[in-house]
């Protein structure tokens, strides 16, 4: 286990990014003259891995993963938008990845291979006790689980793709999984090669989902790597019942290069999708038809670097008084930038 150094670094007043290192985001969603702003760079002295999973509180604090390569099995976060400190609120996160609110406040959290846990989970924040709501599936443990989402009827979907860890595999697919709210666990789907970030339409009826198989995932060390495969984002409908009811629709193809890891929605029914792509870091917003109507530049052109930056992980909008600003993982860092429209949050729900 690798030691720790507990305090972390502060940002009372973030720092904006300098104006000549990225170019400026397109279109109008953005804030007018919006700049992402630096609210906190890991200083834990572990190693590898990156920042993930940004959840906003009920309270509008956002509350991230930070996940580092090895035995180390990471932290989760917690970032004050009122105070601009972040502070530890799980030391040990069993490599805590992707994570959401459910209505009741509780924290919800996907927890990966590698020495993590393997299973999706619940934290009450109050008294940071944590709950195992899935570890399996058919009596077979998860591969990896990645990203989650919920729906309006306490639905838990999330993905279990696997990129890396020593633990053996157990499961044949690479699958979207649904946790009711009684327990029950259902695949939803494994008509994806490696399944990433998920999210829901507003209105419930479309599931998006992104494939992202980077050709690693240093499971087998007897056989040869697999070959890279798509890197592509899809679109599922969704029947009443919450489950597939037709034909998969593939909205954007990022071809050869690296594609979307985690994404969002807003009020209206945009998609933000964190890519990856060394050509075009950053985040790319979609209209529900697969149009590119914004884009919001995470890092510089970079094709070919064998230590890329600025490459955005997961995304998240705000929640409170303010629903305007918009949470980026980016590297081992947190930003945020101002925008003109409002997220969506299923927790808010009435």
């Amino acid at each position: 286990m690798l030691l720790r150094v507990s305090l972390l670094a502060v940002f009372l007043c973030p720092v904006v990014l300098r104006a000549d290192d990225l170019p400026s985001p397109t279109g109008d969603l953005v804030a007018k003259g919006a700049k992402l702003q630096l609210l906190f760079t890991r200083s834990a002295k572990i190693q590898g891995g990156l920042t993930e999973g940004p959840a906003p509180a009920p309270d509008g604090s956002i509350y991230f993963s930070d996940i580092p390569l090895g035995k180390d099995k990471g932290q989760i976060l917690r970032f004050d938008p009122v105070t601009g400190k972040t502070t530890v609120f799980i030391e040990d996160s069993k490599m805590s990845n992707g994570m959401d609110f459910d209505k009741d406040g509780n924290l919800i959290a996907c927890e990966g291979a590698d020495y993590g846990g393997r299973a999706v989970v619940r934290y009450d924040t109050k008294t940071k006790k944590r709950t195992v709501l899935a570890d399996g599936y058919k009596g077979k443990r998860f591969n990896a689980p990645n990203d989650l989402i919920l729906d309006k009827k306490g639905n838990i979907y999330f993905t279990d793709p696997r990129y890396l860890g020593h633990e053996p595999r157990e499961l044949e697919h690479r699958a979207v999984y649904r946790i009711g709210p009684e327990g029950k666990v259902e695949e939803v789907t494994h008509e994806v090669e490696k399944p990433n970030g998920i999210a829901l339409s507003p209105d419930g009826k479309t599931l998006y989902l992104a494939d992202h198989n980077n050709g690693t995932d240093k499971i087998d060390p007897e056989k040869p790597a697999p070959k890279p495969g798509a890197m592509k984002v899809y679109a599922f409908p969704l029947g009443a019942d919450g489950l597939i009811s037709g034909k998969r629709e593939t909205i954007y193809d990022f071809g050869t290069e690296a594609g979307c890891d985690g994404m969002c929605v807003d009020a209206k029914g945009n998609i933000y999708l964190t890519a990856r792509s060394l050509k075009r870091p950053g985040v790319l917003v979609l209209s529900p038809a697969g149009k590119e109507i914004a884009f919001i530049p995470t890092g510089p052109s970079q094709a070919g670097a064998k230590e890329p930056k600025g490459l955005p992980s997961n995304v998240a909008f705000s929640r409170g008084k303010d629903r305007k600003t918009l949470y980026i993982t980016i590297d081992k860092s947190l930003y945020r930038i101002k925008m003109n429209v409002e997220g969506y949050h299923v927790a808010d729900e009435k």
